[in-house]
């Protein structure tokens, strides 16, 4: 199922502070969170749960993720008193059959993240008819144009709360709601995926530069550059 154009219209004319909570209550059941449980993740996730903590939140477990993200995961759920949180991952036998030694990464990073991320993604998508994201336009240039309403190719939609946060906002949210922080936040970690695939960002790059830092690839692929 997919939203109907005049569910869409409406959507499009929620203003922004209350599209959060109005699409979880018109929406009930057929709305879930993608989540990295990153370096920002709090923010969103803090404002879902303060609506509804049993609104299903999914997060892609590549199995190469820093201990910490699990760790993170696990810590911030309970703290929000989030009840679905919902881990996604590879099975056993796709991974030993297109990525028996673990270096897909190394030769096709693009292949990698289909398996470790898009693929599993993919099997729930076709559950909701709308997947709330914490992407911002102030994270990349690739992310500059993201629209607050996102509709897909399937018809459903990606809704993006924060998508006119800038850093100053997020900041602010962080200390006044005294949201715990990944722990590799303070090693200068601003954007956090897998651990082979992440570094530490210098001072004047973007908050996703380290991001497969060397490459031309900016996304995973769960979502289109906009």
């Amino acid at each position: 199922m997919s939203l109907s154009q005049m569910e869409l219209d409406r959507l499009r004319r929620i203003p922004e502070e209350r599209v959060l909570e109005e699409t979880l209550d018109l929406l009930q059941g057929r709305v879930a969170v993608i989540s990295s449980f990153g370096a920002e993740s709090a923010v969103l996730l803090d404002l879902v749960a303060r609506v509804d903590p049993s609104v299903p939140v999914f997060f892609l477990d590549t199995k190469r993720h820093f201990p910490e993200t699990l760790e993170y995961r696990d810590r911030l759920a309970r703290r929000l008193g989030l009840t679905d949180v919902r881990t996604l991952s590879p099975t056993p036998k796709m991974l030993h059959d297109r990525d028996p030694q673990d270096q897909l990464a190394d030769f096709d990073p693009d292949a990698c993240c289909a398996l470790r991320k898009v693929e599993p993604l993919e099997l729930v998508l076709p559950d909701f008819d709308v997947w709330i994201t914490g992407r911002k336009r102030s994270q990349a240039a690739t992310r500059a144009a993201l629209p607050l309403v996102d509709p897909q190719p399937d018809g459903s939609v990606k809704l993006n709360p924060l998508a006119g946060w800038g850093p100053e906002k997020i900041e602010a949210q962080m200390q006044r709601r005294d949201l715990p922080r990944h722990p590799l936040v303070a090693k200068g970690y601003t954007s956090i995926g897998c651990a082979p695939c992440t570094r530490a960002v210098k001072d004047g790059e973007d908050g996703r530069a380290g991001r497969w830092a060397g490459l031309a690839k900016t996304e995973c692929g769960i979502h289109r550059p906009a």
